[in-house]
């Protein structure tokens, strides 16, 4: 079978949907952390002990700025600032119960938001979209995979 030369708009335009059913049922829910707030909790979560310069480096922004979105999470009670045991002068960001719990919430929103487009498809189009969606991924793992530098070391 051969691949429709509109392919790949095909599927931007589906991840721009996807999108939009996402940020849409993020918006509902966490009507009062901004869509850049989010993000920083989403970070944290997934990289513990993050510190403030490696989340201006994720962030791509500088450290002033990465520090004064703390900032506002904090006073908002979804983050707290704790100093390294071992060095003191090392202040790692960790999410509060809070902020675990709003990002539970907001995953399950999401979740369900997704779930509503689904059952609107028929299940012959939801089985074939897995079927798709796995295969997919897994030629973006192998393809990240090649692209990634070897192990090897010259002299």
């Amino acid at each position: 079978m051969e691949r429709p030369p509109n392919l790949a708009a095909a599927i931007e335009a589906a991840a721009e949907a996807l999108i939009g059913v996402l940020d849409t049922a993020g918006a509902r829910h966490a009507s009062s952390v901004s869509p850049t707030q989010l993000r920083v909790l989403s970070l944290i979560s997934t990289r513990p002990g993050t510190n403030v310069n490696g989340l201006a480096e994720l962030l791509n922004v500088v450290p002033s700025s990465a520090s004064r979105l703390c900032d506002r999470l904090e006073a908002t009670g979804l983050l707290r600032r704790v100093a390294d045991p071992r060095d003191r002068r090392e202040v790692h960001l960790m999410l509060t119960t809070s902020a675990r719990t709003l990002l539970a919430e907001l995953k399950q929103c999401r979740h369900q938001a997704v779930q509503t487009v689904l059952e609107r498809m028929p299940a012959r189009a939801q089985h074939e979209l897995l079927l798709s969606l796995l295969a997919f991924s897994q030629a973006a793992q192998l393809s990240t995979a090649a692209d990634s530098p070897s192990d090897a070391r010259t002299a």
